[in-house]
């Protein structure tokens, strides 16, 4: 941290005259000048209760070795917001208050007066342990060892010029008091990053470790990876990461890095998480399903843990400003106090990197494709632009490549889905593109499928978009609708929740020893018909019934212990009886992986041609299996009977039956669908098919589709189907 700014935060912190500094607006270009209103400033809320007669004490400094900080990294000019909210005490009591009393540009009365000091002494001193008496601090020998001695400088430099750092103490000191809290910030102020390695620092590992939870699998490990490299340790030691497929955690491992779903795979086996002694909910805003499950989760677990006289569990929720009052209302209203924050203004600006929104890998391989042609038409002084795709399907090894220092003279033009919006900070970004959509799964009550529609964005996630042009300097973000259309946008987006089928959900919950649904204190509840159809979904495919109160049967206790949706679970289980078990791990592992498929942009026009030898006149999944057969080199084909009536007995209510006149009917709503253009029975026209996913552009395309003959299905699923008449003719 430079002098001058050390000392402007000393004035801050040591005048309470001192005026807050003024808002700077977000400039957008391109269809419409909408602009986007600067996000809170930094909060910090205390209970009233906790005020009374503290006393004043010297605190040692929580920071750990330094490092680059924000999410992904940090920059030394650019402090973005942050908050503290603290949402409930020790003993889980009632509402604090609700009156904000506070003083606005200070921090907590108590220890306002101490924090620039407290910065002052932390500013000066080197966190990482120096021995000058064992000549640690002589010059070093040889170009290596100052070039490291370099970059832990650069790291300490940009670890102070956080906005997390300057509140650290008062943090630890709210998490070591409350059960609960609220860390509102901004991405790339340090919450992700710093606030695990405070923790540490302080003594909350040594009864426990602390987990942070991701949404999206890039994220847990670049972030582990980051963090173990401001420590100074390897990766899968003191820190890690846990992620499907891929776990770097070790016995000593104490701050980890993990998916959601992975912690709720970890409450399956043991509900109090007793292995940790904080749980992070990062990325809370994003409101995955698994996210607003673990939040009953580990609620449930604090309460249990302090009825058994256990370990108490702390458990934060780290999210963006725009959701900070949104969560304060599921929790306990508290009296803030404010801390202004800063955020770069955004302006025109020549050189940086261009990040542009997309909605999934279809378009943005189709974009990628255009880029890289378009590329060689312009004048050779002019090709100096590497477009790069990014989605969460995409291998890693070519995700890394987004993060790599652009090379000079060169400019990086990112394709992305969403994930870039939140999880991740791409280094270099100073333009970004704003197409104002997004694709997401929507459960359709009316039809009972789920379909990957593309929707409009909300106001908080057009905010969050055109915050990532000022993460590291100015920047300019172009929005591609008009002033009317930013107007018409929901101000935050739907929970998943309440938008996805909640078969799997249910199942996990059962599996969890929760009886009663219905109560649980989800953080946005979904609707009761919603969680009735999941019941009923359920019971469809044998999973649970009715006796003198909800439970699993035996199937649907094997089929919660498959980290998978509920139908795929039973796909599994159905295939040892009809002896296609390797067929059906293959496709199972194939559809459950995004795709697993990556054909390089150079050798498409090749791989177009191979892949017409391995398409089936029986559907898709066939076609799959085909491409793993001739990968594993296997010889011969069996017959694939048994391996489409396995499909069958898990995708029972995709079915969808061809009409006289050419169309194709989903069985239960009607629905008219079509196959979608990149299946192999395209060109075809099967009797019958059963279907992975729906897919909603200007129609409703079924992909992965397979042929079945519907005279299988009442035997398969005689639940769903007793009451119905099946054929082709029945539908005409």
């Amino acid at each position: 941290m430079s002098d001058n700014s050390h000392q402007a935060g000393k004035a801050r912190g040591s005048s309470k005259k001192k005026k807050r500094q003024k808002n700077r607006p977000i400039t957008v270009v391109g269809k419409v000048l909408a602009s986007t209103a600067q996000p809170p400033d930094m909060t910090i809320s205390q209970s009233p209760e906790k005020k009374k007669r503290r006393r004043s004490r010297k605190r040692k400094s929580a920071a750990p070795a330094e490092g680059p900080g924000g999410e992904c990294g940090g920059s030394p000019g650019k402090k973005p917001k942050l908050g503290i909210d603290i949402a409930a005490s020790p003993a889980g009591s009632s509402a604090l208050c609700s009156v904000k009393n506070n003083m606005v540009g200070e921090c907590v009365a108590e220890t306002s007066s101490k924090l620039a000091t407290s910065m002052e002494e932390c500013a000066n001193r080197a966190v990482v342990p120096v021995n000058c008496a064992s000549n640690a601090c002589a010059p070093p020998a040889d170009e290596e060892s100052a070039e490291l001695r370099r970059i832990k400088i650069h790291l300490q430099k940009q670890r102070k010029a956080l906005p997390i750092f300057a509140v650290r103490h008062e943090l630890v000191r709210v998490v070591k008091q409350r059960d609960c809290v609220i860390l509102i910030g901004e991405t790339a102020c340090g919450k992700t990053t710093q606030l695990p390695q405070y923790l540490h620092a302080t003594g909350f590992t040594k009864r426990g470790i602390i987990g942070i939870t991701q949404p999206r699998r890039v994220a847990a490990v670049t972030v582990a990876d980051r963090v173990a490299m401001e420590m100074g340790v390897n990766l899968g030691d003191l820190v890690g990461y846990s992620v499907r497929f891929d776990d770097t955690t070790s016995n000593a491992t104490r701050i980890k890095y993990l998916t959601d779903g992975m912690l709720l795979r970890e409450a399956l086996l043991d509900p109090l998480l007793q292995r940790y002694s904080v749980i992070v909910l990062d990325e809370a805003h994003e409101r995955t399903i698994n996210t607003d499950i673990l939040f009953g989760i580990v609620k449930s677990a604090q309460e249990e843990r302090r009825r058994l006289g256990k370990t108490p569990l702390k458990m934060m929720h780290a999210v963006k400003p725009q959701e900070g009052l949104r969560l304060r209302s599921t929790s306990h209203c508290v009296p803030d106090t404010s801390k202004p924050g800063t955020r770069l203004p955004i302006t025109v600006v020549k050189q940086g990197d261009i990040l542009v929104f997309c909605t999934g890998q279809e378009e943005i391989e189709s974009v990628v494709r255009h880029a890289r042609e378009t590329r060689l038409q312009l004048e050779p002084d002019e090709q100096n632009i590497l477009a790069l795709p990014l989605y969460a399907a995409l291998p890693s090894s070519l995700q890394l490549k987004v993060f790599e220092p652009t090379p000079k003279g060169w400019r990086k033009v990112i394709f992305s889905t969403n994930i870039a919006e939140t999880s991740i900070t791409i280094p270099g970004i100073k333009y970004v593109v704003d197409t104002g959509v997004v694709k997401e799964r929507t459960y359709q009550p009316e039809t009972g499928l789920e379909v990957l529609k593309v929707r409009k964005i909300s106001k908080a996630q057009a905010s969050q978009r055109a915050g990532r042009a000022g993460r590291e300097c100015s920047g300019v973000c172009y929005r591609l609708y008009t002033k009317a259309q930013y107007e018409a946008m929901r101000e935050h987006g739907v929970p998943e929740i309440q938008r996805c089928s909640l078969a799997g959900v249910v199942l996990q919950m059962l599996a969890l020893g929760i009886k009663d649904v219905f109560a649980f204190d989800f953080m946005d509840k979904p609707s009761e018909k919603h969680l009735m159809e999941a019941l009923i979904r359920l019971h469809q495919l044998g999973a649970v019934e009715k006796k003198e109160e909800l439970q699993l049967t035996s199937l649907g206790q094997k089929m919660a212990a498959f980290p998978l949706e509920p139908r795929f679970a039973k796909i599994i289980l159905c295939s040892k009886e009809l002896g296609c078990t390797e067929e059906i791990l293959t496709i199972i592992s194939i559809l459950s992986g995004d795709s697993v498929l990556y054909f390089a942009e150079k050798n498409r026009e090749r791989a177009n041609e191979v892949w017409k030898k391995f398409q089936s006149n029986e559907g898709d999944h066939v076609m799959l299996l085909n491409v793993y057969k001739a990968y594993k080199s296997a010889k011969g084909n069996k017959d694939s009977t048994a391996f489409r009536k396995c499909l069958a007995a898990g995708l029972f209510t995709n079915v969808a039956e061809l009409q006289k006149n050419g169309d194709y009917l989903t069985l239960d709503a009607r629905k008219k669908v079509y196959i979608h253009p990149s299946s192999c029975l395209f060109q075809s026209s099967p009797a019958c098919v059963v279907f992975t996913e729906m897919v909603e552009t200007t129609k409703c395309y079924m992909r992965n589709l397979t042929l079945v003959d519907p005279d299988w299905l009442p035997d398969i699923a005689p639940q769903y189907f007793k009451k119905k008449r099946l054929g082709a003719k029945a539908l005409s």
